[in-house]
């Protein structure tokens, strides 16, 4: 979810009430078997980009997000990340400043390897379906 908070653990940013010298960012979404440092190129370069365009930072929701119904979220404009490793590819190839940001080599051979990643993924058959289907048919 694409949300920031001051108190709760949910959203994907947590910026914990405390100011002066002890404010921190929590950035809750690398997955470990991200690459540390592309991982934290885009995130430094999507924090600049958000400063140098004054964007909309939202109110923070400071109330458990899995607890939200559809229709709460939507209020709040909590926007969902994609869902699937092909949707994050169509988001990211659209994504100027990550683009930018990781070089036009590295966001083209990345793109390339993640899209062969999902369609060997997608074409694989799970044991769940096996169980339930070869017998069956």
């Amino acid at each position: 979810n694409v949300a920031w908070s001051m108190r709760n653990r949910s959203p994907m940013i947590r910026i914990p009430d405390r100011r002066g010298a002890g404010t921190r960012i929590e950035l809750r979404i690398p997955d470990p078997a991200a690459n540390p440092y592309l991982a934290l190129a885009v995130q430094l370069a999507a924090g600049l980009d958000g400063i140098a365009t004054n964007a909309d930072a939202r109110e923070p929701v400071n109330t458990n997000i899995w607890e939200m119904s559809h229709r709460e979220r939507r209020r709040l404009r909590i926007d969902d990340l994609p869902h699937n490793l092909e949707e994050a590819c169509n988001e990211l190839e659209k994504d100027t400043v990550i683009t930018d940001a990781l070089g036009e080599h590295i966001a083209n051979h990345f793109l390339a390897a993640k899209r062969q990643e999902w369609q060997e993924y997608i074409t694989q058959v799970s044991p769940w379906e096996l169980d339930n289907y070869l017998a069956k048919y």
